[in-house]
């Protein structure tokens, strides 16, 4: 096989609550993730040099990084470890997704290295130890093994399957300027807490939402307290939803902010309104057809 391509598709939160602080210091979360066409392409070949080589394509800032703190490469790096692999690979990492925005881009990218490495080697892994390898690079990885709409628990990195939603499009913009680094955002946060006793526990509207066929209204816990930080973010979704977003919702811890439309061309029209950011045109992605472009099966 001379070489390998794999998708490392984006992702949104349709839902996102943050329950709490949890013992160990990570904060206990229940989220719904959903897959979007935004993507960026992870391609592998066998080398003659030992080792990893890894060449980042369309992204300065992760350039400048060690390239050694990738997740593209530390999810190869274990791989070899695993299965005591010492012939080297050469991978290019084609950025798209913008880093820093909430969308998951780093984490997709490290679950497509780990699939599509064992795609290059002929090897497979137990799917326990390959959710396990994924979880310990990040929580957001284990959810883009399969991808689709799930449900994430703990720290995110628990994932169980939902039902498909009926396709959405949206509009992502990603404001040039202004980055949100996850540990800050949940230092803003005041995380709500798990049970109101003045009403009904709010666990029990989200196991209601992620039963729901329709997906149900988007919710993110982070808006306010990073909306009161960049109070450009809101003026974003506020234009969405001026420009025909029927909703519109900070992505994951931000810096991105996506609306839902009725159609592409509605989409578009509305980002001609964002001259000074990047703007994608995309749709969601249901589980079957992730499966098929990631992991080339029905």
């Amino acid at each position: 096989m001379p070489e390998v391509r794999v998708p490392a598709f984006a992702k949104i939160n349709l839902r996102l609550e943050v329950l709490g602080k949890r013992p160990d210091n990570f904060h206990e979360l229940r989220t719904i993730f959903q897959t979007i066409s935004l993507k960026d392409e992870v391609r592998f070949k066998k080398s003659r040099k030992p080792g990893i080589e890894l060449r980042i394509v369309g992204n300065s800032s992760l350039s400048a990084e060690p390239i050694e703190k990738n997740l593209v490469y530390r999810a190869v790096d274990v791989v070899q470890r695993e299965l005591a692999i010492r012939t080297g690979v050469a991978i290019e990492l084609r950025k798209t997704i913008p880093a820093g925005r909430g969308m998951g881009g780093g984490s997709s990218d490290a679950a497509a290295a780990l699939l599509g490495y064992l795609r290059l080697l002929g090897k497979q892994l137990p799917r326990e130890r390959l959710f396990a390898i994924a979880a310990d690079l990040g929580a957001d990885v284990p959810f883009f093994l399969e991808g689709g709409r799930a449900l994430g628990i703990g720290k995110g990195d628990e994932i169980y399957p939902l039902p498909d939603i009926p396709n959405c499009h949206l509009l992502v913009v990603s404001p040039e300027a202004i980055q949100v680094a996850t540990p800050d955002a949940y230092r803003w946060l005041n995380a709500p807490q798990l049970t109101n006793s003045r009403g009904t526990p709010k666990l029990y509207g989200f196991c209601a939402l992620a039963w729901s066929l329709q997906g149900g209204p988007l919710r993110n816990d982070f808006e306010e307290a990073v909306f009161q930080q960049h109070p450009r973010l809101a003026e974003i979704k506020r234009e969405l939803l001026q420009n025909g977003a029927s909703e519109a919702l900070l992505a994951g811890s931000g810096s991105a902010v996506f609306g839902v439309f009725p159609s592409p061309a509605k989409a578009r029209r509305a980002a001609v309104g964002f001259p000074l950011d990047q703007t994608f045109v995309c749709e969601t992605i249901s589980r079957d057809s992730y499966r098929r472009l990631i992991h080339g099966r029905s």
